[in-house]
């Protein structure tokens, strides 16, 4: 990927958090404002929560909320994918929202794998469930993965 270094980074997270609110939204809000410390961007976060009600919707208007997410996803610079792991993955929202997302449209782009969870075993769904699925997209995930147990959050 080619980009001018004078253009904000376009930077898309999609929380995976069927809660609201969320330790994984706040994990995702602590790296996208620490990346804006290094980088500039243009930073837009997708909670799978909000698109509930516009699944059953035709995602094939441009104008719904998810055909408006799903070019979201397609046109970042870098995508980062976070969810918290239930019973050894992701939820079943944030696979949604992936499995509406067109086989090509994350070729060659960079997605860091984020995750929270009540268990340091779960870390090995980023490797194992993840990782797979952003391979199945041809994206670029990064070499390292980002796992948050609950222990780390404070109230």
């Amino acid at each position: 990927m080619t980009r001018s270094t004078d253009a904000p980074l376009k930077v898309v997270a999609v929380n995976g958090s069927p809660s609201v609110p969320s330790k994984t939204a706040a994990l995702v809000a602590e790296i996208v404002e620490r990346l804006g410390r290094h980088l500039p961007l243009d930073a837009t976060t997708i909670h799978v929560t909000d698109l509930v009600p516009f699944f059953t919707d035709t995602y094939g208007d441009p104008g719904s909320p998810i055909a408006r997410s799903l070019a979201e996803i397609a046109g970042a610079d870098l995508v980062i994918a976070a969810s918290p792991i239930y019973k050894g993955s992701y939820t079943g929202l944030f696979k949604h929202v992936f499995d509406l997302l067109a086989p090509t449209a994350l070729a060659g782009t960079p997605v860091l794998l984020v995750a929270t969870g009540g268990s340091e075993r779960h870390t090995l769904a980023l490797e194992h469930q993840f990782r797979p699925l952003f391979g199945f997209f041809q994206a670029e995930t990064l070499p390292l993965a980002i796992y948050a147990h609950d222990s780390e959050f404070t109230s």
